[in-house]
């Protein structure tokens, strides 16, 4: 099985030329990637927990698990490939978790979280994961992704009608700092962005104090899973398929829209060793994340991509031995901050998808058909719109577009 997983096509580089890759761009590439990671998806992990019934120190050791490590995978697997590699977790698989744990214990769940990892490192050791991404039409796939992008850009438009003090004093300076192509090399644009919007925010009077914790450092709750078949036939198919298609799926075509040659069976193997050592501490899988690698892509020299992530991955770490603390001051601000800012960072990101969808011509309808699905957001039998986008645009061209798999 072993023969299956990828070789790194370039030498692993030494601290000294990481150094001298590393740049202001890369860093702010990776804040702002950083940014996502620790506000909504943590928004939604802590919803899903608060209804499931877990304790502070089980939703604290849950934040500790996806970010520390996963954090740490991130670190190994780009330093490794030399090419941007940034981990989390499946955030559809999250939201799987809430119903379940409605009716099954907290343990029966870790028991399924350990089964996926299993199934998940299984695909990635046979090679059958890469299969089945080289059969599917890039444009499909690149669909389905500007579909779960397209709300990042919807999220400035609503943030100028609900907030226009924070919002407009942003989106005015990173258009005034894309105007010139000088100008953003001095300061890139998201930067300037994230710095008027924190001014914004401090002169308004706008920070929620209240939501900022004292310094402490997190205390992991170690999870004795409980093996169900009720969990397993519930959740580990669902989480499989959130991790290998619908998530690594958009990462991995979002690292090969920006030029990247991911190796897509060992990251199958490394989400399922990440997935079983972050159930140890109760956290749901680990995947490739589409947005974080759409935003360490998004400006820059290819060939110093992976910088950011590693970076990433340094904070991704503190941020889960600190994860009372910095969920505090990553929450206190208004909301309309981090959609601002999340927005205009994924401005590019957004624009390479459209182009890789439609600026081919081939597969155009499926893709407009994956693209409808995505946004729809309707999920079907504990499954999100995302992977059954790729399933109805692939059906569309391959009844409406049969000459295009021909030419491929």
């Amino acid at each position: 099985m072993l023969n299956q997983l990828e070789n790194p096509l370039l030498p692993q580089r030494t601290w000294r030329q990481i150094l001298s890759d590393f740049g202001s761009t890369y860093a702010a590439n990776a804040l702002i990637g950083f940014i996502f990671a620790a506000t909504g998806p943590v928004a939604v992990m802590l919803a899903v927990g608060t209804r499931g019934g877990l304790s502070p120190q089980e939703l604290a050791s849950w934040v500790f698990g996806v970010f520390f490590v996963n954090g740490l995978v991130s670190m190994l697997m780009s330093w490794r490939y030399t090419t941007p590699l940034a981990f989390g977790w499946t955030i559809p698989g999250s939201v799987l978790v809430g119903p379940a744990l409605q009716h099954l214990t907290f343990p029966e769940v870790i028991g399924a979280f350990y089964v996926t990892s299993a199934l998940v490192l299984v695909l990635g050791l046979s090679g059958w994961v890469k299969r089945l991404m080289a059969a599917l039409p890039m444009p499909i796939v690149m669909g389905m992704v500007a579909g779960v992008f397209l709300r990042f850009g919807l999220d400035i438009v609503r943030a100028l009608q609900s907030d226009v003090a924070i919002a407009a004093p942003m989106v005015a300076v990173f258009l005034l700092l894309s105007a010139r192509a000088d100008w953003g090399r001095r300061l890139p644009p998201v930067i300037g962005a994230l710095l008027v919007g924190a001014l914004a925010v401090a002169v308004s009077g706008r920070l929620d104090a209240s939501a900022v914790g004292q310094l402490s450092l997190v205390q992991p709750v170690i999870q004795v899973p409980v093996w169900s078949f009720a969990a397993m036939l519930e959740l580990v198919v669902p989480l499989a398929i959130t991790v290998l298609v619908v998530q690594n799926g958009q990462g991995v075509a979002v690292l090969k829209n920006a030029g990247h040659e991911p190796p897509v069976n060992m990251i199958a193997v490394a989400c399922g060793v990440g997935a079983a050592v972050s159930a140890v501490f109760g956290a749901v899988s680990t995947c490739l994340t589409g947005p974080t690698n759409g935003l360490l892509t998004s400006s820059g020299d290819k060939h110093r991509h992976y910088t950011g992530a590693l970076m990433f991955g340094v904070l991704a770490v503190l941020f889960g031995l600190m994860a009372p603390t910095f969920t505090g001051l990553m929450l206190a601000a208004p909301k309309e901050f981090i959609m601002v800012l999340g927005g205009l960072a994924m401005l590019r990101v957004l624009q390479g998808a459209f182009l890789a969808s439609f600026g081919a011509g081939k597969f155009s309808l499926g893709a407009l058909v994956s693209l409808l699905v995505t946004v729809a957001d309707i999920g079907l039998f504990n499954i999100g719109a995302a992977f059954w986008a790729l399933v109805v645009g692939f059906a569309v061209s391959w009844w409406m577009e049969r000459g295009d798999f021909q030419n491929r």
